[in-house]
């Protein structure tokens, strides 16, 4: 056989190899075009089955036949999701190798036709060759030169913004620095943040400073009237509708406010309840055109917002997230894309030492869609952003120091999951939770308190690394979990409150019921401790104050006069509820009762 014949020989085989490949690829691309079409126009979450049950729950909210088939469609869809998943990873590899195999085939085509070239002498080649060795050492000279200059310039010239940043002061980076976002001049310089100690002094986000629902100082309000206006400091209306809580940094009060059309937020004095300035939260670059359809009952601005002193932060359920300072004006905004949740994104924000954090919690257990992202409060700028095997989730994260280390306790189904403060490094993780998470963690006497709603409360220790799944719980308490609200602990007794208006009170050290209370009414705003008492607000704006101890004693019950659905802020023995319609400032009467 010549190599003429054996040339020719390769080419056809290789030319119908090209064609098989070709073909299978325009057949798998086919497959996964058709799979992408038909996932879009049959969004489970659109279901008319589906749309008919919530609408049918929203008129019967206790009813559970309907909340269980719900669940049943849940899990339906999740398994239907996770094959349209199975079925999209495995047609990219298939995808991926027939057009390997096809670029591979085409190419030793193309080399089996090319005739091999006779070679010839080549007289001047040793010229040649001397003369591209001198250019290429005058070229390495040259450009060796040039760089030398270049990075003496800069090491004269250039100064690192780390030798010339007060210790605590956030980066002096401009906001339009970071991806998407946009900035004025007053993120290009900002102040020292406040001490630790003025943080932990203020109610700075979602249930104070470590998300407890503990306040700092022990006075606070016992006794107020709405009707008749006795207690109560001022009584202002609200400016925007919204289910967020109130922030409070010294004489300033922050909550959002939002409509499908309008984002803004609103800065009362806490003195005298008057409207300091109502700022709109427009022209954020990425924003959708249009905000996502979501629950009534959740709405457009249900997480709360946090401050660290120096700036306000807002974020929204279409994903816009500001920061405003405290005179009004926007520092920096920036769209976080539009999170995929069936009622609406109302994770709250948390901030911890100028590091602002999101729970951005969204569709199903892929770690694509859910991440917990830290942002630089002063430039928006992301510190570091970590992807999140879990799925939706309304829970707001806190922040902790235990086992020698500063964590962040996340929570979202099936995890508890612990991340480092500084760079997002996984510390732990438990797989403990099941069901729709909202109660948020607390924190107390050293050991976490994790509700899995509607089934039992765990108590875990933070400490260890890797997965701890098997790890011994200190206790856990089946009776009287709440769904919805968070629990509080004063570090040895631990209270929550189902929606349904139960108020229990456990043992902090072996999870053992010590007695319960039927407020027989509705309640979904989180419990708060001030001193040795404990504050729970229900739903119908009815407020009882019971004293932190281990037998149910009542000490007031005060009504408000019209529904609440937010939970309190207590500073300087003042307390703050968001209602329906109002805010309110109460102002301290009575001592608190002694121990």
């Amino acid at each position: 056989m010549t190599p003429r014949a054996s040339s020719s020989g390769l080419y056809r085989t290789a030319l119908s190899t090209a064609w098989i490949a070709g073909a299978f690829l325009v057949f798998v691309c086919a497959g996964m075009l058709y799979q992408r079409f038909t996932a879009s126009s049959n969004d489970p979450w659109k279901s008319p089955q589906l749309l008919e049950l919530k609408e049918q729950l929203s008129n019967s909210p206790r009813d559970e036949s309907i909340k269980e088939r719900i669940r049943e469609l849940d899990l339906k869809f999740r398994a239907r999701y996770l094959r349209r998943l199975m079925m999209g990873r495995t047609g990219g590899w298939l995808a991926l190798g027939g057009a390997l195999v096809l670029v591979a085939a085409l190419r030793t085509a193309a080399d089996a036709r090319k005739r091999p070239p006779l070679p010839q002498p080549d007289p001047e080649v040793g010229a040649r060759a001397l003369r591209q060795a001198a250019a290429s050492r005058r070229a390495v000279a040259v450009t060796g030169g040039i760089l030398v200059t270049a990075m003496t310039a800069i090491a004269v010239g250039v100064r690192s913004a780390l030798h010339e940043t007060p210790r605590g002061a956030p980066p002096a980076a401009s906001a339009a620095g970071a991806p998407g976002a946009r900035g004025s001049p007053a993120a290009a310089a900002v102040a020292a943040l406040p001490p630790q100690t003025e943080f932990m002094a203020n109610w700075p986000r979602f249930r104070g400073p470590t998300g407890g629902g503990i306040a700092a100082q022990p006075d606070a309000p016992l006794k107020w009237d709405g009707k008749t206006g006795a207690g109560i400091a001022w009584k202002s209306a609200v400016a925007a509708p919204g289910f967020n809580s109130p922030i409070v940094w010294g004489d300033r009060l922050f909550i959002s406010g939002a409509t499908r059309e309008k984002r803004e937020v609103l800065c009362y004095d806490t003195k005298t309840g008057n409207l300091r300035w109502q700022r709109a939260i427009e022209n954020v670059p990425g924003s959708p055109a249009e905000s996502p359809e979501i629950s009534e009952e959740t709405g457009y601005a249900a997480p709360t917002m946090a401050t660290d002193g120096r700036h306000a932060y807002a974020i929204f359920t279409n994903g816009d997230l500001a920061a405003v300072t405290f005179d009004g004006h926007i520092a920096w905004s920036r769209n976080l894309g539009v999170p995929h949740n069936p009622y609406g994104h109302a994770t709250s924000l948390a901030i911890w030492e100028g590091r602002l954090l999101v729970q951005f919690d969204q569709g199903e257990s892929r770690p694509q869609n859910s991440r917990l992202i830290a942002i630089d409060g002063a430039t928006g700028r992301t510190l570091w952003e970590k992807p999140r095997p879990v799925a939706s989730s309304w829970a707001t994260p806190i922040v902790i120091e235990a086992a020698g280390k500063k964590q962040i306790i996340t929570l979202g189904v099936p995890f508890v999951i612990s991340y480092a403060l500084g760079d997002g490094a996984e510390i732990w993780r438990s797989e403990i939770l099941d069901g729709e998470v909202t109660p948020s963690p607390v924190f107390a006497g050293g050991r976490l308190l994790i509700i899995h709603p509607d089934n039992k409360m765990m108590a875990l220790e933070p400490a260890g690394t890797g997965d701890i799944t098997e790890k011994p719980l200190a206790w856990k308490a089946e009776d009287n979990i709440p769904d919805i609200t968070s629990p509080v602990s004063d570090g040895k007794l631990v209270f929550t409150v189902t929606s349904r208006g139960i108020i229990t009170c456990f043992d902090l050290e072996d999870g053992k019921m010590l007695w319960d209370h039927d407020l027989q009414t509705e309640t979904h705003p989180s419990p708060a401790i001030a001193g040795n008492r404990l504050y729970v607000i229900c739903t119908n704006g009815t407020t009882v104050v019971a004293e932190v101890s281990r037998e149910y004693k009542e000490l007031a019950r005060n009504e408000l006069g019209e529904k609440v659905f937010a939970s309190p802020a207590i500073v300087d023995g003042r307390m703050f509820i968001r209602g329906a319609k109002h805010l309110y400032g109460l102002a301290g009467n009575e001592p608190p009762p002694g121990p």
